[in-house]
């Protein structure tokens, strides 16, 4: 797996679009916040146009984060936010030069399909905030600092009823289940064999979370993880007649087979408190 160099002060990152739209006034204040961290900012081409719900065309998106990928001067990424529309433009970025140099990619949520590629291209990326959220829970943007700039990180996890207690080291994979789901089948799709499992999501049926996990069990992608990690999963939606379990218990019971350690509660997802990690490599 190849490691992104961290940051430095004076280092240049770019803000770029490849989902929802978004607007300078929203964009701002992390760019303030950037550049009280020494960094300078650059925005990706396209970055404020607009379609429809897109933050402009297919076409602009592709261009935009392109432009970001090969710039030499840029030495990290951070999409300015999530929603739909980055499985969209996927297929039509080349990862050739970024794969050679490789640089940090920032994101979550809709980032999923992103990471998960650059999981299968072998290189690592920050599972973190994004650019219209910096303002929003001061310690989840700090800790994407530290990890951008490569600082020691410890986390802790509210206790849970369904934690298995163990302790593995491996590289983490995934991001949101909804979008991991979508990927299976696709070159996208992750291999999670001797690996340690996030999932986290947000504004979802119960029965399409039993639907999505049975799915990942029947396509062995739980049988053989070093563990599970269970960040948050939000705002879940039930039917007139419930389905009768929470998301974590339906989460459990697609795994309680299995003997590798389970962590509930993980402090990131679509909450308030969303700390950064990296994706495709072991936690420092």
């Amino acid at each position: 797996m190849k490691i992104p160099p961290t940051l430095k002060k004076g280092d240049t990152v770019a803000i770029a679009a490849t989902a929802r739209k978004t607007s300078k006034e929203v964009i701002e204040p992390s760019v303030q916040i950037l550049k009280n961290w020494g960094l300078k900012v650059v925005f990706a081409p396209n970055l404020f146009r607009e379609e429809n719900q897109f933050a402009g065309s297919d076409k602009e998106r592709v261009a935009g984060f392109q432009w970001a990928l090969d710039n030499k001067e840029v030495k990290a990424i951070i999409l300015a936010c999530g929603g739909y529309g980055t499985m969209r433009v996927i297929d039509g970025v080349n990862f050739k030069n970024f794969v050679k140099n490789p640089k940090w990619i920032v994101g979550y949520s809709d980032t999923t399909i992103i990471q998960s590629n650059l999981t299968n291209l072998g290189v690592a990326s920050i599972h973190g905030t994004m650019a219209f959220q910096f303002t929003k829970h001061e310690e989840a943007t700090e800790s994407l600092r530290k990890v951008l700039f490569g600082e020691k990180q410890e986390y802790e996890a509210a206790p849970f009823k369904l934690n298995r207690i163990g302790e593995e080291k491996a590289e983490v994979v995934g991001g949101n289940l909804s979008l991991l789901y979508a990927l299976s089948g696709s070159h996208s799709d992750i291999d999670t064999k001797g690996k340690i499992l996030f999932l986290e999501d947000l504004d979802e049926y119960l029965y399409h979370v039993d639907r999505m996990m049975l799915q990942l069990k029947r396509s062995g992608k739980l049988k053989n993880l070093k563990g599970l990690i269970v960040g948050g999963m939000s705002d879940m939606k039930d039917n007139t007649i419930p389905f009768g379990k929470t998301a974590e218990e339906i989460i459990w019971d697609a795994v309680k087979e299995y003997k590798y350690p389970v962590c509930f509660n993980f402090p990131a997802g679509h909450i308030a408190k969303n700390l950064a990690f990296y994706i495709g490599k072991k936690q420092t």
